[in-house]
């Protein structure tokens, strides 16, 4: 088993396994691993998916319980006249970008049931950074600020959401809604990394240790 498809059992397939008739969105199939792997949990369960891609992915299965659409997943008029007005589960694979991912969570977060979760796929900057085990510029950055943006929503949304990462391969972002009421707009996280007060304090500390 490979590190992805170990990350999408353990933390994603083992949540939504509990859920009866479960009504799933999937933004991005790409190879259709994990498309199938929800078209297999719809059959358990008696649910169904819908999947989102820009390009034609509609060979991917025949199976009764999936639809697949061909847009951008940003495209929301459009993919909500396709789907139904409520949803259990949206599976975020698509552009790795944080405004993109962002814009993505506030666009469908009305359709989630209470409860429902959203499971956004590449979170994690870890295995990308010089010197990583797959070293690459694009996924270190575009990782590190989904990160950072996710925190954002949950520093603004505390009483709405529950917030849980998995640092297995790539990263695996899960947030469950617990209330009924919109999403606030995220809020930039004022650190006081910088500040002189912690100036003071490191250079307290290197101090103390000369001594």
């Amino acid at each position: 088993m490979d590190d992805y498809t170990n990350k999408i059992d353990k933390n994603l397939f083992n949540l939504i396994q509990k859920i009866e008739n479960p009504i799933i969105l999937e933004l991005g199939v790409q190879g259709g691993l994990s498309t199938k792997k929800f078209i297999e949990t719809c059959n358990k369960n008696n649910g169904f998916l819908y999947s989102v891609d820009i390009d034609d992915c509609s060979n991917v299965s025949s199976d009764k319980k999936w639809s697949f659409i061909q847009s951008r997943d940003d495209n929301f008029e459009f993919i909500k006249s396709k789907i139904p007005k409520k949803i259990d589960i949206l599976y975020i694979d698509s552009l790795h970008e944080a405004k993109h991912v962002s814009k993505i969570i506030y666009g469908y977060y009305d359709l989630l049931n209470v409860g429902g979760i959203i499971f956004i796929d590449d979170i994690s900057h870890l295995p990308y950074v010089k010197n990583g085990i797959r070293n690459n510029f694009y996924c270190e950055i575009n990782n590190q600020e989904t990160f950072d943006m996710l925190l954002e929503i949950y520093f603004s949304n505390y009483d709405r959401i529950d917030l849980n990462f998995s640092f297995e391969s790539s990263g695996l972002a899960i947030i469950k809604k617990k209330t009924d009421k919109f999403l606030d707009q995220k809020i930039k996280i004022k650190s006081r990394k910088f500040s002189i007060k912690n100036q003071i304090r490191k250079f307290i500390q290197i101090f103390r240790k000369r001594i």
